[in-house]
């Protein structure tokens, strides 16, 4: 089954009079329970296609379904509600609120969605528990290292039961040692059936996927299983 499906992808901007197409005709479907990784030099487009298929932004031309559902012509309020119940963000520089606890960091997206307090709480300590955090739940980020921050930011991505977790650079900001504990994290959501596409530059952390999608100047240069 297909989570993600996109079809002649195209993405056009306006810098004054010049115009930069970021996409050129990009497709590919990405698969339930799939590890892939989205790797391209900067300027290649990679980041515009993350955020159109993170729902952040929408696509000049072109379809794109998530979990059968054409999002590609919807407006921004209608990606907003898709984007909290069917994508969970990991990002290089954590976005952690400093003077949340990481229960409270956790619990955020549930307040977004309405839920409950008493739900709120026992969601985000499930999540801070599936990350290996039961015993850091009252801790702000000052108070934790580089890799447990990260790790409170994975539970805040999975706090909503996502379809997809959409890892942009998660090691970026880490050393390798604790760059190695963060994908073996996501190795272990991976194994359990989480679909998990990485954003990343480097290709040894790109070669711990299942498979690569390359991108340059806009388009897909090589998709291939790893």
């Amino acid at each position: 089954m297909n989570v993600i499906e996109v079809n002649n992808l195209e993405k056009t901007y306006y810098v004054g009079d010049m115009e930069v197409n970021a996409l050129r005709g990009v497709s590919f479907n990405i698969l339930k329970s799939q590890f892939s990784a989205i790797m391209g030099p900067s300027g290649s487009g990679k980041s515009t296609l993350m955020h159109i298929i993170g729902c952040l932004d929408s696509p000049t031309k072109g379809e794109y379904h998530l979990n059968g559902e054409n999002v590609a012509n919807m407006q921004d309020d209608q990606l907003a509600k898709i984007r909290n119940k069917e994508i969970g963000f990991v990002f290089q520089k954590f976005h952690l609120l400093p003077r949340n606890t990481a229960l409270e960091n956790v619990m955020l997206p549930l307040k977004y969605a309405s839920v409950g307090k008493t739900e709120r709480s026992k969601k985000a300590m499930e999540a801070l528990t599936q990350v290996g955090l039961a015993d850091r739940v009252d801790h702000r980020p000052s108070e934790l290292s580089g890799g447990q921050q990260q790790r409170v930011a994975i539970a805040r991505a999975l706090v909503n039961s996502p379809a997809i977790l959409f890892a942009d650079e998660p090691t970026g900001n880490l050393d390798s040692k604790t760059g190695e504990e963060v994908m073996n994290l996501l190795h272990e959501l991976n194994d359990k059936g989480q679909t998990i596409v990485l954003i990343t530059h480097e290709k040894e952390i790109a070669d711990q996927t299942e498979r690569t999608i390359f991108i340059r100047d806009g388009k897909i240069e090589s998709d291939a299983i790893n």
